[in-house]
């Protein structure tokens, strides 16, 4: 037909991610990825819930231990336990955590290894659906971990405000964000010795993202590198909406946050496009 543009193989998969209705409707097959990965952890709960159990035993160690040696810390002209006022930033963790394994390790197994989403692309799914899928799964994952920790805080009396039910689907920011940039990030890594980049990112995340002191500890240079990383945006918010503190720098990490997974989910969905498609 005279003055049509031919599409390439999968369509639109291979134009840049927009927030359209097709990107919605996407959403019923990407749903098929999520199915997938239920079924392949059907067997493997155990490696579908160890992600929990690290900054669950950070959280009852400090009860047990520190909570006492420290004693009490000032947030927001009250004092709290400081196990009240590490737990919400564990919480983060623990979602930052589900997210980052299921995007980096997992993702890197299916694309490089096992060669699942070649397999997928020989199917109707197109690499927006398989960034979505994917996403959709490490949320799922993440959700449960968070579920779980703020349950956790609730029952050892952890949780400050009835407000800490927020705490959830902040968290749940939280996952998406460090899932969409993770997903991104593996799309280039080559082999499995590019992970160690992976940890040597999370673990000073994990220490210097003020999750176990006020940022007020911190050198003043320091404080401003803190207040720049995306683990602070999700410890300070939970943190935050455990004591009920709310302004309008809540909102802004909320931003930060899903700007960070939204701009991960379309560096996904074309990077897989760009190694996939012929």
């Amino acid at each position: 037909m005279s003055g049509s543009t031919a599409l390439p193989q999968n369509g639109s998969a291979a134009l840049p991610l927009r927030i359209t209705p097709a990107l919605f409707l996407s959403g019923r097959r990407a749903r098929k990825v999520v199915e997938r990965n239920i079924l392949v952890y059907r067997r493997g709960w155990v490696f579908f819930v160890s992600g929990f159990f690290e900054p669950f035993f950070y959280l009852l160690s400090i009860g047990v231990g520190l909570n006492k040696l420290v004693g009490h810390l000032p947030l927001g002209g009250h004092t709290v336990a400081y196990t009240a006022y590490v737990a919400p930033g564990l919480l983060a963790s623990s979602a930052m955590n589900g997210a980052v394994f299921d995007s980096t390790f997992n993702i890197f197994f299916k694309l490089r290894i096992a060669k699942t989403y070649d397999a997928m692309l020989s199917t109707p799914l197109a690499p927006t659906d398989i960034a979505l899928g994917e996403l959709a799964w490490a949320l799922m994952r993440g959700s449960i971990y968070s579920a779980a920790f703020l349950g956790a805080m609730a029952g050892f009396g952890y949780v400050l405000t009835p407000w800490a039910i927020l705490c959830f689907p902040a968290a749940v920011l939280t996952t998406f964000a460090f899932a969409g940039v993770g997903m991104a990030a593996t799309s280039y890594m080559r082999s499995w010795q590019d992970f160690d980049k992976v940890s040597l990112a999370i673990i000073p995340l994990f220490l210097f993202s003020a999750t176990f002191y006020p940022l007020s500890v911190y050198p003043a240079w320091l404080q401003v590198v803190v207040r720049c990383t995306p683990l602070y945006q999700g410890v300070a918010m939970i943190r935050g909406l455990d004591a009920g503190l709310f302004s309008w720098s809540i909102l802004g990490h909320a931003v930060y946050l899903g700007i960070m997974g939204v701009v991960g989910l379309g560096v996904t969905a074309r990077r897989l496009a760009t190694l996939l498609l012929p």
